[in-house]
């Protein structure tokens, strides 16, 4: 008796869409990070300004990077999608609090899922919906 794995069964095409899908929010995630470790002057400004405290910069910045490398390892991406939805829930909440839209980071959150969904048949046999 013979068993396909669920990678068998994914087409090329959905592979290669979820990884560019992947890339895209990972590339703006780190480059967030990264100016959250430089810590510019219009950054540690605005931060101060949206009431944080600029010694949060770092450590926010490590959260992210780290969360992102996650997401970007095959075998622990599904823990990195969900630390980067309640990274990205933070971030929707600060910007609900200051009257900010939030557009940005629900489509974010909504692109890292597409990704690993598209890329990760493991995740599409578990969801709910059938053929």
């Amino acid at each position: 008796m013979s068993v396909s794995s669920p990678a068998a069964t994914s087409p090329k095409w959905m592979t290669w869409v979820g990884w560019i899908i992947t890339v895209l929010p990972s590339l703006l995630l780190i480059s967030s990070a990264v100016a959250k470790f430089v810590g510019p002057p219009q950054v540690t400004e605005g931060f101060t300004k949206a009431g944080w405290n600029a010694n949060l910069l770092v450590p926010l910045g490590i959260t992210e990077l780290a969360s992102t490398i996650l997401y970007l390892i095959p075998q622990t991406s599904a823990l990195g999608a969900v630390l980067l939805t309640g990274y990205m829930g933070g971030a929707i909440a600060h910007h609900l609090r200051l009257g900010e839209p939030i557009v940005v980071q629900v489509l974010i959150g909504v692109v890292i899922w597409l990704g690993l969904f598209l890329r990760e048949p493991r995740l599409r046999a578990i969801l709910p919906w059938r053929t």
